[in-house]
């Protein structure tokens, strides 16, 4: 597998690699043995956006949306337009004229303090608005109801033309940072610690949205936010807690706090503490496929069961520095990126049995607190070796290509999988068996093609 294109890297910061995680060139699980560069952007490209089946877009730093072909590599259009960094970008999918059919364009907003509705078949922005109060931060688009939102430092309410139709303002320096919807016209946002949840009132007569509730059960600040199903979302804090809520009365049905090293014996346990440092344990992505929620904790992975409200795996250490994506794959495998510049492909596997040795630097700790947000007088820290089912996580595939943070990826299936990074340069890996076959169906249809001549 061809490793090192782009020149060398080392590990960002003074973390020794773990022996344990380095598999070598075999990586028989492994099928993306092939990398295509793709080139454009000339500053950190942070989003990711898959427009249909082939198509998706790219943006970042540099302010430019790109639109791709991941098939082929091709970059087919530039979206220019916005002067500073972009925030935010998302699909927005909806009917338009009275054929029926459905089409995906792309929503961006930007430092400059913009927002932008873009056509991606002809690189058109379709429509714009400036001179917003703050940048926005997050957007969210209200399936069913032809509705999107901006958050920042206010949560604007807008129709598909760019039409203003409420709003409700907040004076903190922190704002919106995240959203999901939910039902009955609720939205829940992230603001600091808190998760305000909105209602959208939508009668006939004036629209207004307005905060119905303020969820305070978080101990600092709420980094990531998401739809688990219909009857589920969750929230990750800067201190390691995943709360899992009621989408319909906004309870906490589940609680836990990630600690990753044990607390030593009493009268230390609060200096030990205060000298770890919060990074470690800061919740930076979650992703959910349903029932299994993937928590980026942070240079480790930690795989929660939403249904069950038990942990089924985790792994301390699962890259040099913080993981910023994760992703659950069709097959049931993890994927993850950092800020060490690599993509790791990891498989839940059952744990060896008790006289066997464990992997070096997988098992550590975790507490289990109450229902009601607060910790539990006595509650013991228990050792995940005690949780029935637990499953390792072991890593089959590590793609190394960037020489940057990797920031996020996509994926297309069997088409590949698309990354992007701090360096500059998205790469769309692809199955090399595959890729092989491909190439040879093309070779046999063309050599036909000449003998009919």
């Amino acid at each position: 597998m061809l490793r090192w294109i782009l020149g060398g890297r080392g590990a960002q910061g003074a973390v020794e690699k773990s022996a344990a995680l380095c598999i070598g060139e075999e990586q028989p699980k492994n099928c993306f043995t092939e990398l295509q560069v793709l080139k454009g952007h000339f500053d950190i490209v942070r989003f990711l956006v898959q427009i249909d089946d082939f198509r998706f877009a790219s943006a970042g730093d540099d302010g430019m949306v790109l639109v791709w072909n991941v098939e082929t590599g091709e970059r087919l259009l530039e979206l220019r337009g916005h002067t500073q960094q972009i925030t935010a970008m998302i699909p927005y999918t909806f009917v338009r004229g009275g054929g029926g059919k459905a089409h995906t364009a792309l929503l961006t907003a930007s430092s400059d303090r913009t927002l932008s509705l873009w056509d991606p078949d002809t690189g058109n922005r379709v429509q714009t608005v400036s001179d917003l109060q703050s940048s926005v931060k997050c957007l969210l688009v209200l399936k069913g109801l032809d509705l999107w939102l901006s958050g920042g430092n206010e949560l604007c309410v807008w129709s598909r033309d760019f039409q203003l139709q409420c709003k409700t303002v907040h004076h903190r320096d922190a704002g919106i940072t995240a959203m999901v919807d939910l039902p009955k016209n609720c939205i829940a946002a992230a603001m600091d610690r808190e998760i305000v949840i909105f209602k959208l009132n939508l009668c006939d007569g004036e629209r207004s949205v307005f905060a119905v509730r303020h969820l305070a059960d978080h101990h600092d600040t709420v980094r990531t936010l998401i739809s688990i199903n219909d009857s589920l979302f969750a929230s990750g804090s800067h201190i390691g807690e995943l709360i899992l809520w009621d989408s319909l009365d906004w309870t906490i049905q589940a609680y836990e706090l990630i600690l990753w090293e044990e607390p030593p014996g009493d009268g230390q346990s609060e200096i030990r503490m205060g000298q770890q440092k919060q990074t470690e344990m800061s919740i930076q992505h979650l992703t959910s496929d349903g029932e299994l929620v993937v928590a980026a904790v942070g240079s480790g992975l930690y795989v929660y069961n939403a249904v069950m409200k038990t942990v089924v795996a985790y792994r301390k250490v699962a890259h040099d520095s913080d993981v910023l994506h994760t992703m659950l794959l069709d097959n049931g495998q993890v994927m993850s990126c950092s800020e060490d510049g690599s993509v790791r492909i990891w498989e839940l596997q059952d744990l060896p049995l008790a006289a066997e040795p464990a992997s070096s630097g997988f098992f550590g700790m975790f507490g289990t607190f109450g229902r009601s947000g607060k910790q539990a007088a006595g509650t013991p820290v228990k050792k995940l070796l005690e949780v029935p089912g637990l499953r390792s996580l072991e890593l089959i595939g590590d793609l190394i290509g960037h020489s940057g943070a990797v920031q996020m990826f996509l994926s297309f299936g069997e088409k590949g999988l698309v990354t992007c990074s701090a360096d500059h340069l998205l790469i769309a890996w692809k199955d090399g068996e595959r890729e092989s076959q491909l190439r040879s169906l093309a070779l046999f249809q063309k050599l036909e093609e000449m003998q009919g001549l």
